[in-house]
């Protein structure tokens, strides 16, 4: 307060100060003239400002115009910060500024450990600037190993990591078809206990897998109670999303059962309906949970935004029978006459189940990279051969990758909707131009803003969000991510809604996702003004175990 002003106040009664601090106010007043004709450059008051965006902050609210300041990263200010200067200022004028993506489900920390890939551009090009490593109860058991495996060429993207219940089972049991032994089942309780304790988010399961699908569901629960222990979550890739076995119905109260009897946060991962048979299906399982949540059950979905699957010819064609006891025993059932006849039509059925040799395309098969990219009737016209005998000589060479066209969009869009499904890409990585991988590699989450919100209005842009930062914050445990608040990790995108959209199709997928304006991992900028800076600015973030 300048000097002339304080005298003012003082002698008008407005304002009482003792002596000796008035003349500590002058002379910080006085020392101010004297600096005055010797300009200096302050600090700026923000490393990055971003002014003038409709900031949407992840909850559900409606955008606001605010401005959101950076220091470190951290989001250190919003409000109307007028005055406010910063080293690196972003005009977010017409643009939409969001918490950065989290993506629940990937399969790409194989690919970020490589010097190649870890740079992240098809998932930052997406607005993804968090992913969540290991599902499908797939990956590596040493988690420490995979942090520093990711760590040494620098990251994109922050990762978190979950423990792998596949990986779990094998470790102890390899591939065999029974159930642990009690002493079995304390060695995997072992392995859990330790990837908790050193910051995992919780257990991932592909129970529809060889060997998950051969554990029994008190396996499941007593896991994860050691993971409910610490506060963790349970993402699993169900136990039948067709008609395999249980039925797709039954595959999700079996996650609801675990989730009652072991304490723990049950997510259903990529949630679907897939195959004819179970079209409609959505309808009840959207009851159950519902009823679930009703009864105090913490389950929660993720969903991918499109109509097609994709896995490996080995998961979705061939019977979990045949293989039971891991790549030997495998192999020895094919060669013996009688037990083909079996597997051939263990392979018709499934075919049938997946919709048939025109909704299989091929994504990637290196033994024949002619195929990739094209349907199996395609090659079965081609080769005048049955399209069971064509998957089953490839699995003799190798395992083909797939993708099936076996969801229905009612199906999809109900799911969606849902105040608790979050969104997921259950993208994988791949080296640009390699094979033809599922384009949700490189568009889901645009997608679902270009063609859900802005295309069809199925839900408003704030919601979307909401599915994609806080929703998925929130389950996984990740309290300082997913929301625009001061104090938050500053993970920030700001997106162009006259431009955001996926270009990646089916045939066509290794194209990068448009409309991305900046993206800010960690305070630092990974996107500048629509273009990479190659910065690495993420990090394997670990779970504060709490018990």
């Amino acid at each position: 307060m300048h000097i002339r002003l304080i005298h003012i106040l003082l002698c008008t009664g407005f304002l009482l100060m003792p002596h000796s601090l008035l003349n500590a106010v002058q002379s910080q007043s006085e020392q101010f003239e004297f600096h005055r004709g010797q300009p200096s450059s302050p600090p700026a008051d923000f490393d990055i400002l971003i002014r003038n965006g409709r900031v949407i902050d992840g909850t559900g609210n409606p955008w606001n115009y605010l401005d959101v300041g950076i220091t470190g990263n951290r989001i250190t200010a919003m409000g109307k910060l007028t005055d406010a200067t910063a080293n690196t200022v972003i005009d977010a004028d017409g643009h939409y500024v969001t918490p950065g993506f989290i993506d629940p489900h990937n399969h790409s920390a194989g690919g970020l450990a490589s010097p190649e890939l870890s740079h992240s551009y098809p998932l930052l090009a997406q607005g993804i600037t968090m992913i969540v490593a290991n599902p499908d109860g797939g990956g590596p058991l040493n988690l420490e190993e995979q942090r520093l495996d990711l760590l040494k060429d620098g990251l994109g993207v922050n990762v978190a990591q979950f423990i792998p219940h596949r990986s779990v089972r094998r470790s102890v049991m390899g591939a065999e078809n029974r159930h642990a032994t009690d002493a079995e089942m304390d060695k995997m309780k072992s392995l859990v206990r330790q990837a908790m304790e050193y910051g995992a988010f919780g257990l991932s399961t592909g129970i529809f897998y060889v060997p998950g699908n051969f554990a029994p569901t008190e396996e499941y629960i007593e896991l994860n109670r050691i993971v409910a222990e610490y506060g963790g979550v349970h993402q699993s890739h169900i136990r039948d999303e067709s008609d395999y076995s249980i039925g797709v119905v039954a595959a999700v109260d079996e996650i609801i059962e675990i989730t009652r009897q072991s304490g723990v946060t049950g997510i259903i991962t990529h949630i679907k309906a897939l195959g004819t048979s179970v079209w409609g299906a959505s309808d009840q399982i959207i009851r159950n949970i519902a009823q679930a949540r009703d009864d105090g059950l913490p389950i929660f979905t993720d969903q991918y935004p499109y109509s097609a699957s994709a896995t490996s010819v080995m998961s979705a064609m061939v019977p979990a029978w045949v293989r039971e006891g891991g790549t030997d025993a495998f192999h020895e059932r094919l060669s013996d006459e009688s037990q083909r006849e079996k597997i051939l039509a263990g392979i018709t059925e499934n075919l049938e189940r997946r919709g048939g040799p025109d909704r299989v395309q091929y994504r990637r098969f290196l033994p024949d990279p002619s195929v990739e990219g094209r349907l199996l009737s395609e090659i079965a016209a081609e080769r005048e051969m049955s399209p069971e005998l064509i998957l089953m000589s490839q699995i003799e060479q190798g395992n083909p990758g797939l993708v099936s066209f076996n969801m229905h969009e009612d199906d999809i869009r109900a799911f969606m909707v849902q105040p608790w499904n979050m969104t997921s890409s259950d993208g994988g990585y791949v080296t640009f131009g390699t094979g033809v991988p599922h384009p949700r590699n490189y568009g889901s989450f645009p997608r679902k803003i270009r063609k859900y919100v802005f295309g069809e209005g199925l839900l408003s842009l704030e919601d979307a969000v909401r599915s994609m930062t806080s929703l998925t914050a929130g389950v996984s445990g990740l309290h300082d991510r997913g929301i625009l608040r001061p104090g938050m990790a500053a993970d920030v995108v700001v997106f162009d809604p006259e431009r955001i959209t996926d270009r990646a199709t089916y045939r066509d997928p290794h194209q990068y996702s448009e409309g991305m304006v900046w993206v800010i991992v960690n305070g630092g900028i990974a996107i500048a003004d629509g273009e990479f800076t190659d910065g690495m600015f993420g990090d394997v973030i670990r779970r504060v175990p709490h018990r």
